[in-house]
């Protein structure tokens, strides 16, 4: 039962009584889990592009986006401090270093990393030596320099603003990372260059703050000029947590506890963008200059595919709309199986010339993705299937191993025979034939959301997080897989990573 004063709460947070009550009964009951029939492989789901293919498709976004308006979405929200989860371990205990493997790494490496030479003029400014603290072994007295205000704070600091890579003159933080990715393909024929940073509120001005110091250089490097915005996700996005009898949660003030929704909330603030082509992206997901070749020739590659695909779709929405749709059912309907890989469904046959041809219109005005693939070699991320959709058709989805029904062993073996994964690597219309942008809210499948159990204050809490952005959230998305080198996908999920390869 909502009090008067939950009322309040809701009306400030612009969040309506009755999402709190689906929101309650997801509690209660669950969601559904994803019926999954098979994984998609290559040749049956996701394309694998030869040389010849690839470089046509390169051209072709290189001729066509010049006239388009290409944005860049970047969610860069997260906080670094699950980057910093072994650190922490270490330096909040009594313990050796030799009880905390990854610390050890970490001082072990210490040369390696992008932010030495900061670390130690934070260390100097407290009064201590960087080379003597490691002589000495005081190896917590340094790792705290790296994590806490007094030093570096890296361990409160969002991951875009960390020192990630090191050249031989200078250091480079995500943010900047990225707008060199921008520069080299989300440039139009003016040399403008679009990109969209969504940041927690307490952060955004450290954001510009790193902007202000650094856009102007990289725009007279890269001969581009950059529109950067940011955005927050938005209060209504928020969801209610509950106690473990699934009741509101309560804080000694008596008011709700909300949380925030988890990354599917971005589709809000992704519906909000003016762009025609869209291309998404971790923000922790980059790589040196020395690597950066394979990530420009795919990211052009599957905006080509995309840029195909929304033509050919173009031009049979506007033959539908014509009194001779009929001539270009049978056409269609193959390009939905083997272009879109969308099986059908068994009444289809059933229904007259009219009723297909509004059944193909409604399958076809809708957004599009082509998603990035990279073959599975251990990395966390929701894989390539084939799955049921809400109306009995089959078609590709993304799906987390949480979606799988943990009870259902055939399910469980179709988990196991995934060969790739999705790294977040998007390319998306917004867009719809006739100019109008679509209104991505009306394409989320709701009941994709997630449980989880957390704590609140030493108190044991369920936390409702909304369907992930590219998983539920685009859902009902027209979507193609295409597979991309391992060398793409180079994540930073925990401070080791940057030791790795890939980042020096």
């Amino acid at each position: 039962m909502l009090t008067k004063q939950d009322h309040q709460q809701l009306k400030i947070k612009g969040i309506t009584a009755a999402a709190v009550d689906q929101q309650l009964t997801y509690f209660k009951e669950g969601f559904p889990y994803t019926k999954v029939v098979r994984a998609a492989t290559i040749g049956d789901g996701i394309i694998r592009l030869g040389d010849e293919v690839l470089r046509r498709y390169v051209d072709q976004y290189q001729q066509q986006s010049q006239q388009l308006r290409i944005s860049k979405f970047v969610p860069a929200s997260g906080a670094a401090s699950r980057m910093f989860k072994a650190i922490f371990g270490y330096v909040d205990s009594d313990d050796d270093i030799e009880q905390h493997p990854k610390a050890k790494e970490i001082v072990e490496h210490l040369e390696e990393l992008a932010c030495r030479s900061d670390l130690a003029s934070a260390l100097e400014a407290n009064g201590k030596d960087l080379n003597h603290l490691m002589a000495q072994k005081d190896y917590r007295t340094i790792l705290r320099a790296l994590l806490y205000d007094e030093g570096l704070g890296y361990g409160q600091l969002p991951k875009g603003l960390l020192q990630f890579h090191r050249y031989s003159d200078t250091t480079r933080t995500p943010v900047e990372e990225h707008l060199i990715e921008a520069a080299n393909y989300c440039a139009d024929e003016t040399g403008q260059s679009h990109l969209h940073f969504t940041v927690s509120p307490e952060h955004k001005e450290k954001f510009k703050a790193l902007l202000h110091d650094k856009q102007s250089s990289y725009e007279q490097r890269e001969g581009v000029t950059y529109n950067i915005d940011f955005s927050q996700q938005q209060p209504h996005t928020d969801t209610i947590a509950v106690d473990m009898d699934d009741q509101p949660f309560r804080m000694e003030d008596g008011s709700i506890l909300f949380r925030p929704g988890g990354h599917g909330a971005l589709i809000e603030n992704l519906n909000a963008l003016d762009a025609d082509i869209v291309f998404i992206k971790n923000v922790d997901n980059v790589a040196p200059d020395r690597l950066k070749e394979d990530t420009f020739n795919y990211k052009k590659a599957i905006g080509g595919k995309l840029l195909e695909l929304r033509s050919r779709i173009f031009y049979y929405l506007q033959r539908l709309d014509q009194d001779r749709y009929a001539e270009v059912l049978g056409e269609v309907e193959g390009f939905l199986r083997e272009q879109l890989f969308l099986e059908l469904p068994a009444d289809y046959l059933g229904l007259s010339t009219a009723d297909k041809a509004k059944w193909l219109q409604s399958k076809l005005n809708r957004p599009i993705r082509v998603c990035g693939m990279v073959q599975n070699e251990g990395e966390p991320g929701g894989g390539p299937f084939f799955a049921e959709n809400p109306d009995g058709t089959v078609s590709l989805h993304i799906v987390e191993s949480a979606q799988f029904n943990p009870n259902d062993e055939q399910q469980q073996e179709l988990l196991k025979t995934s060969s790739h994964f999705n790294p977040v690597d998007l390319v998306c219309t917004l867009k719809d034939y006739q100019g109008n942008k679509f209104d991505l809210t009306k394409f989320v499948n709701h009941k994709q959301g997630f449980i989880a159990e957390k704590s609140k204050e030493g108190r044991k809490l369920k936390a409702l997080e909304l369907p992930g952005l590219w998983n539920g959230a685009m859902a009902d998305w027209n979507t193609v897989f295409v597979e991309v080198p391992i060398s793409t996908f180079s994540p930073v999920k925990e401070v080791n990573d940057l030791l790795r390869e890939t980042h020096r």
